[in-house]
């Protein structure tokens, strides 16, 4: 993971989420997964969340950053080539495409050279809308809407709801 941390100029106390291939994939990776937070996810995911949930096991340390008990998790709608390379691998470590601070990328054509550079492969899903997920924290007694992304705070709080 030092790599990934190097290459995005990140410290280790800024966490990473990860991208599982479906919720049976997440499953496995985080079995502890249960109740009202697997309820939650399951009314969010897939779609475009990145959702922070419990991590009783403290699994994955290396991409908790500073909160060892949690882990941020993602189960996106992807452009097929790449849902199928997920699928073959489960899960993957998930960073934005771009430089701390700067806009994230749309396409492969916005995505820093040196990021590009840096990877062992890359893949073109094609173009992405290029807003960010919605991150929502749900370790704690409500959900918390830490980053308005592609779904406003009002809509997921209210499919949370539901």
């Amino acid at each position: 993971m030092g790599a990934l941390y190097a290459l995005k100029g990140r410290g280790g106390q800024q966490p990473t989420a990860v991208i599982a291939a479906d919720i049976v994939a997440l499953r496995s990776l985080l079995p502890e997964l249960a109740g009202a937070e697997l309820a939650a996810v399951s009314r969010l995911l897939p779609g475009p969340f990145t959702l922070i949930v419990s991590n009783p096991a403290q699994r994955y340390p290396w991409l908790s950053g500073d909160r060892p008990h949690t882990l941020g998790v993602r189960i996106a709608v992807l452009p097929q080539v790449t849902q199928n390379v997920l699928n073959a691998v489960g899960a993957v470590a998930a960073t934005s495409a771009n430089d701390p601070g700067e806009q994230p990328a749309a396409s492969l054509a916005d995505v820093p050279a040196r990021l590009i550079e840096g990877c062992g492969a890359v893949l073109d899903g094609g173009a992405l809308p290029g807003t960010p997920s919605t991150i929502v924290d749900l370790t704690g007694s409500e959900p918390v809407i830490v980053r308005e992304g592609m779904v406003s705070a009002a809509e997921t709080l209210a499919r949370l709801a539901s």
